[in-house]
């Protein structure tokens, strides 16, 4: 069990715990048509919060998705300094998740490059699209010198940092680490998924009999979780398998999905004490019909249900930490936003998505993430 004593997250809804749970209160979507040239209509979560600059010897790592990461560290001030305080910085370990690391950068370079015949002066790969440019950034701004290393699974990759520094902590070979991930809008991934046809027109509408495909946003979240400490929340399970399906498609039948969550249950601990699941929940017919069954064979028809996807697209290596930022401040808050764009829900799927917000005592909740190639990881998140 870790105790998680410090979260930030940063995406369409704004930047904060404060900002962003009144979003979830008020079932305020972040979503709006995408702004660049595309070959097809499409919603995005865009990032609009102000980002700083970095400077001195970290200018030359100067990139969006850096500053993402600056904008997500200088939210944990507090808890890294206590944690600094209370262990060796050789003790704090720091993983990352990212999809899509400096894509972003290289498109705009390589676009200057296409019109002028050279690169930007300023462009460096290794500091400004590598996923190791990430790592370099968090440790510089945080002094953690312990283990790290960048997961890129796709859509679980920041969830599964949390399962990383869950066995080096149970190995007794750090006490800390900061997890979690971030990704940014570039065309790969837009037209990666257009050409999959698994985009929406629109806006997403998971667990909807009108779902048509998914929307992609941009943003991340950073935990801090630790042996121990004085929690927001702990995280008592973390659960994962691999089904190997397909490469893009899960297994329909959810066998893989249901195993992550079977998994990320404590021994003693039965599926009816589960009070509420925060589902992947694309909004593609495939990952809802087959997360939906996965959830109703092993919880039941009325476990709350909601997907988070609908308020700031699918942030994809960004996802997985995101959606454990909502859980976490949802369990802290007692409430349970509504799930954005199901109505009508799907009653094929059988199972009971929230569609009003909820005011209700959350003790126990099961975070999911999916992903290409049939990775899936579930986090079982317990309030302290």
């Amino acid at each position: 069990m870790l105790a998680l004593t410090g979260i930030s997250a940063l995406n369409a809804l704004g930047s904060g715990r404060s900002e962003i749970v009144a979003a979830l209160r008020e079932g305020r979507s972040g979503l709006a048509p995408a702004s660049a040239p595309l070959p097809f209509e499409t919603a995005v979560g865009v990032v609009r919060t102000p980002l700083g600059e970095l400077t001195g010897p970290l200018g030359p790592w100067d990139t969006r998705l850096a500053r993402m990461l600056l904008h997500l560290v200088e939210q944990l001030e507090d808890p890294l300094r206590r944690a600094r305080e209370r262990w060796r910085p050789e003790r704090i370990g720091v993983f990352l998740g990212t999809s899509t690391a400096g894509a972003a950068t290289t498109e705009s370079a390589y676009a200057e490059f296409i019109a002028h015949g050279a690169l930007p002066a300023g462009y460096d790969y290794e500091k400004q699209h590598t996923f190791g440019a990430t790592l370099a950034v968090v440790r510089s701004l945080t002094g953690a010198s312990g283990p790290g290393w960048v997961v890129s699974t796709a859509c679980t990759s920041s969830a599964k940092t949390v399962g990383a520094a869950a066995r080096l902590i149970d190995a007794g070979l750090i006490d800390a680490a900061l997890v979690g991930g971030v990704d940014t809008l570039c065309a790969m991934t837009l037209r990666g998924f257009g050409s999959l046809g698994a985009l929406a027109e629109g806006t997403c509408r998971p667990f909807s009999r009108e779902a048509t495909g998914i929307n992609i946003g941009e943003g991340g979240a950073l935990a801090l979780v630790e042996r121990r400490g004085d929690p927001v929340c702990l995280i008592e399970g973390v659960g994962e398998s691999s089904d190997a399906y397909h490469v893009s498609a899960p297994h329909p039948e959810g066998v893989g999905a249901r195993l992550a969550m079977e998994r990320a249950l404590p021994d003693g601990v039965d599926a009816q004490a589960v009070d509420h699941v925060n589902a992947h929940g694309t909004g593609t017919v495939h990952n809802d019909s087959m997360e939906s069954r996965a959830i109703r064979e092993m919880l039941g028809p009325d476990v709350p249900v909601i997907s988070t996807k609908r308020y700031t697209g699918h942030t994809l290596g960004g996802a997985g930490a995101t959606e454990l930022a909502f859980a976490t401040w949802m369990i802290d808050e007692g409430f349970i936003a509504p799930s954005l764009g199901a109505a009508p829900v799907n009653e094929d799927h059988g199972i009971h998505v929230v569609t009003r917000t909820r005011d209700v005592r959350l003790v126990r909740v099961l975070s999911n993430s999916f992903a290409f190639g049939g990775n899936n990881i579930s986090l079982c998140l317990r309030a302290p």
